[in-house]
């Protein structure tokens, strides 16, 4: 029923990749030379050859984000530009274009809809494929998409070895004191008969130090170490730059920014400007009064300098006072296979939707595989990998693998998925206890799983995650985040992992209400990242000086604290420079508009858990993945447009 995760031969790779794509190649070929194409001898055989090498390169590609070693590198190096030029291939191929727009215009009128938005995005990435232009034009945008390729990987790469280079070595427990037990038993270890603590910048180790750590020292190196990484991708950054505004002038458009939109919801480039500009104008005055909040509880500790360093530190201590809310408090209260367990009684509760533990074969120890299954029958697996390790890339990620869709055989593929986290890892004493924000980021990534794996389109290229505009992905997963924070679901799964105690309302309150803390501050920040990336996109910056001069004006524009000159974020801004948000960081605030709305109506049904909402969303929103534009959607699930001001509210900008 589903295919086994499977990389007993990954050194071969190479070989069995290139054999894969020869034979696909053929059967393009073969599909070319038929006599009467139509949607049904041509289309749906054109789209399973796409399936087949995902589902075949799906693997190699997450094991060396998941799994680092120099054999994953080394292989995910030889791979990307065999893939990256067969897709170039397939991309400029004319003849496929042109069997395309014949199919369109005979048939659109007796295709459905799901067929005709095939179509539509077929003939559309054709044509940013560079399918019309001269050979030499068509050549020269190959090499531009393998070097871009080759580029995120070293980008990746640069950041993942600098992260796991620095160790901050802390011998004096006056540093260390106000840790919590859970963080500090992971930092511990004997050296030479003494006790020493060892602090990292993957992101849990980071955290605990920045945000507990009593020394203001140990601190700002630990900040300058993070904030400084990978100086190297500097370079890489003019690279990619340069080739992306060719890529966009090859193509027809005036910039990347441009470019990019022509796959989005968002119309024009001062559509999501102004966009930004509006949502910075609303936060900003609230999120100078949350920063001064902050600073003058430093100046109570003689503070009077007050740097970015400090900024965690001080907002925790400021949080505690405010709220009583010390989020280590509540971790025993958040192991992860209580949380998980919990988890899934909510989503079924909401959507029907069961998960099943299943054995299966995976990467490391530590993944849980489950089925999911829908009035009794298996749907769907999904893969959920949340420790961090030394040999994962940071953050967490949603990756679809296999893809709902009914084959040319008339058989159903099943969709498959991973979830990815770097949560609190556990050991032989103490089980993996996550903070609330991890919980969160949890809801987050399988809001996305769920939007591939809930899927119920039988074209794969607009089946679950597939062909749902990139502004429009994060709708699903910032939509379920809201969740997270409602009294009734935490009780799911809020228990003592010693004593089984559930939360108290007391508790959960404090959380609640402590939601909104420093919003506004949040908004002016993802504004700032949003707003950097979009207008780097607008034209092209040559060197890494006028890079930082963009980030320095869209700071003094948006922000409320101004970074160190050594601060060099967009060194480490992944999102951007070896993730698919180039152009496109502004998603995570446009789609918020959708899933800020979306919530409100369960808050306005009066029953969080009012399951008729969450059916209706489940078949208007999830089960159509990709086949029809999300404002569409959201208006057959809403009865109406989207609201900003729902979004306001809920961050409590507004009242």
């Amino acid at each position: 029923m589903f295919q086994e995760f499977n990389l007993d031969n990954l050194e071969n790779a190479k070989v069995d990749l290139e054999n894969l794509l020869n034979i696909s190649r053929k059967k393009v070929d073969d599909l070319l030379k038929q006599d009467d194409k139509t949607y049904e001898n041509f289309v749906l055989p054109f789209q399973e050859i796409g399936e087949q090498i995902n589902e075949f390169a799906t693997p190699i590609f997450h094991i060396d984000s998941v799994k680092n070693s120099e054999i994953t590198s080394k292989v995910y190096e030889e791979c990307i530009p065999i893939i990256s030029k067969y897709e170039s291939e397939i991309g400029q191929n004319e003849n496929i274009y042109k069997v395309l727009t014949t199919i369109q215009n005979n048939e659109s009128n007796s295709l459905n809809d799901e067929q005709n938005a095939v179509l539509e995005h077929e003939i559309r990435d054709f044509k940013l494929s560079g399918c019309h232009l001269n050979k030499e034009d068509k050549k020269r945008l190959e090499e531009i998409d393998l070097l871009s390729s080759e580029l995120s990987h070293k980008f990746s790469q640069n950041l993942l070895k600098a992260t796991n280079a620095f160790e901050l070595i802390i011998d004096d427990f006056e540093d260390v004191k106000e840790i919590p037990q859970s963080d500090l038993e992971l930092a511990k270890f004997e050296e030479d008969g003494k006790t020493k603590y060892k602090f990292t910048l993957q992101m849990p180790s980071y955290l605990a130090y920045m945000t507990y750590g009593t020394s203001r020292e140990k601190r700002e190196e630990l900040y300058k170490a993070y904030t400084s990484r990978a100086p190297e991708n500097g370079k890489i950054i003019e690279e990619k730059l340069a080739l992306r505004d060719e890529k966009s002038k090859l193509l027809g458009f005036s910039n990347f920014a441009s470019l990019s939109l022509a796959t989005k919801m968002a119309k024009s480039e001062d559509e999501v400007v102004n966009f930004l500009n509006n949502l910075a104008s609303k936060a900003k005055e609230k999120a100078k009064q949350e920063l001064k909040e902050v600073k003058d509880l430093a100046k109570k500790d003689g503070i009077n300098d007050f740097r970015p360093s400090d900024l965690s530190y001080y907002s925790e201590k400021l949080k505690i006072a405010q709220y009583d809310l010390d989020e280590e408090y509540y971790r025993p209260y958040f192991e992860q296979n209580s949380v998980l367990s919990g988890f899934f009684d909510f989503l079924e509760e909401m959507f029907g939707v069961k998960f099943t533990k299943v054995e299966a074969k995976v990467w490391d120890e530590k993944v849980k595989v489950y089925n999911l299954s829908e009035n009794g029958k298996v749907t769907g697996r999904i893969f959920i990998d949340l420790e961090a390790r030394a040999d994962k890339r940071g953050g967490a990620w949603m990756n679809n693998w296999h893809s709902h869709y009914k084959k040319s055989s008339g058989e159903t593929s099943l969709p498959t998925a991973y979830i990815i986290g770097n949560f609190p890892q556990s050991t032989v004493e103490i089980p993996s206890l996550l903070r609330h924000s991890d919980v969160v980021t949890l809801f987050h990534e399988m809001g996305h799983a769920l939007h591939h794996l809930l899927s119920k389109v039988n074209e794969p290229n607009v089946s679950g995650i597939s062909g749902v505009t990139w502004d429009t992905v994060e709708f699903p997963s910032q939509f379920l985040e809201y969740f997270s924070y409602d009294k009734d679901v935490l009780k799911l799964f809020a228990k003592h992992y010693k004593t089984g105690e559930v939360l108290d309302d007391e508790a959960i309150n404090r959380l609640i209400k402590a939601r909104n803390f420093q919003s506004s501050m949040a908004t002016v920040r993802q504004v700032e990242f949003a707003l950097f990336d979009f207008k780097l996109h607008q034209k092209l910056y040559k060197t890494e000086e006028e890079v930082q001069s963009l980030l320095d004006e869209v700071r003094k524009s948006v922000s409320v604290i101004t970074p160190p000159s050594y601060n060099k974020f967009q060194n480490g801004f992944s999102h951007i420079f070896s993730g698919g948000y180039s152009a496109g960081y502004y998603s995570y605030k446009w789609a918020e508009v959708l899933s800020a709305d979306a919530f409100y109506m369960f808050i306005e049904s009066g029953n969080i858990f009012n399951k008729e909402l969450g059916l209706r969303y489940k078949e208007c929103v999830l089960s159509k993945g990709g086949s029809y534009k999300m404002d569409k959607l959201f208006y057959d699930f809403a009865k109406r447009e989207a609201k900003i001001d729902s979004l306001l509210k809920i961050d409590g900008i507004i009242s």
